[in-house]
């Protein structure tokens, strides 16, 4: 399947951030928009199946373009090769299956991102905070409950 664009909210989200309307743009904010926190390797198959072609290479500068203009989230969990994901800009948190790596969203526990306002900056001007929470998917729960 050729992925094909007319105009799209993708191409105003691109616009409205300073980027350039591309093909594997468009393609990589679709996929993002689906869901999930997905690994560029995963990202650059779906990719695949829209385009007629696409490098990993050009998937990671797309990713990283979409970073830095806010309009995807780079996650890398301890042991876990980096995510993505489209939901960016709310800070967030994510909860990680030990068992089995699936990955959730977790709305910051107390409300507005109070997490932004360490005791202690050292200087910085802090916009961002990570929190993951670790444990066992039901799936796996059941499993290791079985064992």
């Amino acid at each position: 399947m050729v992925f094909m664009y007319g105009d799209t909210e993708h191409q105003a989200r691109l616009r409205a951030r300073g980027l350039r309307v591309t093909r594997p743009r468009l393609a990589v904010l679709d996929i993002l928009s689906q869901g999930g926190h997905l690994e560029v390797d995963e990202i650059t198959r779906q990719a695949r199946e829209r385009l007629d072609s696409v490098s990993t290479q050009a998937v990671y500068d797309v990713l990283g373009a979409l970073a830095r203009a806010g309009l995807a989230r780079r996650i890398e969990p301890a042991g876990s090769p980096a995510r993505y994901e489209a939901r960016s800009g709310d800070n967030h948190h994510h909860i990680v299956c030990r068992g089995c790596g699936l990955i959730a969203d977790v709305d910051c526990a107390t409300g507005a991102a109070p997490c932004l306002d360490p005791n202690m900056t050292h200087g910085f001007a802090v916009d961002e905070a990570e929190v993951t929470y670790w444990g066992l998917c039901p799936a796996c729960a059941t499993l290791s409950a079985e064992d």
